[in-house]
């Protein structure tokens, strides 16, 4: 949807320094913005150059960010990280870079506990639909399979 303001190049810059201040951002996000802003391709090369040059603007960081925030907030697992990276154009290095900022004990306590979690929730008498539902709602997590039934069979081993 476009602003119906018109804005000159000066005027935009200065609200996507605010906006790309605000928090981090990727170049989709700010691309986005600038078509809502109405500028033109020289102007929004001119503003995303600027951006990039006084350090609002990086795709690194912004991947870092994204993976750890995701991780340790909302709790996802690896490959939705990774996916909803690639949707927004992060490049493959960047994607990498910022999956190493989870830490590998940390993830595996985070999956653990997801696994007690929903285990507690579900009602099902079968062990193996139970076992179906939690490793399911794991994998839309983006927990990886062999990694839920390494941890699944430890716990049962355990119990």
């Amino acid at each position: 949807m476009r602003n119906s303001k018109s804005y000159t190049v000066d005027e935009a810059l200065l609200l996507l320094e605010r906006y790309c201040s605000y928090q981090e951002r990727c170049h989709a996000e700010v691309e986005q913005k600038l078509f809502e802003y109405g500028m033109i391709k020289e102007a929004k090369e001119r503003i995303i150059l600027h951006l990039m040059a006084h350090n609002y603007l990086n795709e690194e960081r912004f991947a870092k960010s994204f993976s750890r925030g995701k991780f340790n907030i909302k709790h996802w697992g690896r490959n939705k990280i990774k996916a909803e990276l690639q949707l927004r154009n992060i490049s493959q290095y960047n994607i990498i870079s910022g999956l190493k900022e989870i830490d590998e004990d940390d993830y595996l306590a985070i999956l653990l506990k997801e696994i007690e979690k929903k285990s507690n929730l579900i009602r099902e008498n079968d062990s193996w639909k139970h076992k179906k539902k939690v490793v399911d709602y794991l994998i839309q997590k983006g927990f990886e399979f062999p990694l839920i039934e390494n941890v699944w069979n430890d716990i049962k081993k355990d119990e």
